[in-house]
C-alpha cells in the first residue's frame, strides 16, 4: 500500500514562494496519477494540479496556472509542488493524493492521500 508523507507547508507573505514535497513510502507502479488538492475553511476540497506518474503529463486548475508547477521524481517516489506568486486566497490545507485510475474525478475519491500540510499566505 502506498503511504504518503508531506512536508514544506508554512507561512509566507503575498507574492512569496513555497515548495511542497510528497514522498511515497512504497513503490508507485500501480498509481496512474497523483496530484495536489487543497481545502480552505468552509469550502469543499479543490483540485490544484495533477501529474501522470509514469508519463509526466501535467494538468492545472485555472486558478493556479502560471504560478504553480507540479513535478515528480520517479526514482525517489517523490512529488513536488512549486508555488510562486502566492496569494492570500491560496491559503488552505494542501493534500497529496493519488489514484490507480486517471479519471476526470479521481481526486474526489483518491486511493491514497497524505495528512495535509497548512499553507498560509499573509497580505
Amino acid at each position: 500500500q502506498v503511504q504518503l508523507v508531506e512536508s514544506g507547508g508554512g507561512l509566507v507573505q503575498a507574492g512569496g514562494s513555497l515548495r511542497l514535497s510528497c514522498a511515497a513510502s512504497r513503490r508507485t507502479f500501480s498509481t496512474a496519477i497523483m496530484g495536489w488538492l487543497r481545502q480552505a475553511p468552509g469550502k469543499e476540497r479543490e483540485f490544484v494540479a495533477s501529474i501522470g506518474w509514469s508519463t509526466g503529463s501535467t494538468y492545472y486548475a485555472d486558478s493556479v496556472k502560471g504560478r504553480f508547477t507540479i513535478s515528480r521524481d520517479n526514482a525517489n517516489n517523490t512529488m513536488y509542488l512549486q508555488m510562486n506568486g502566492l496569494k492570500p486566497e491560496d491559503t488552505a490545507v494542501y493534500y497529496c493524493a493519488g489514484s490507480r485510475l486517471a479519471t476526470g474525478n479521481w481526486y474526489r475519491y483518491p486511493d491514497y492521500w497524505g495528512q495535509g500540510t497548512q499553507v498560509t499566505v499573509s497580505s
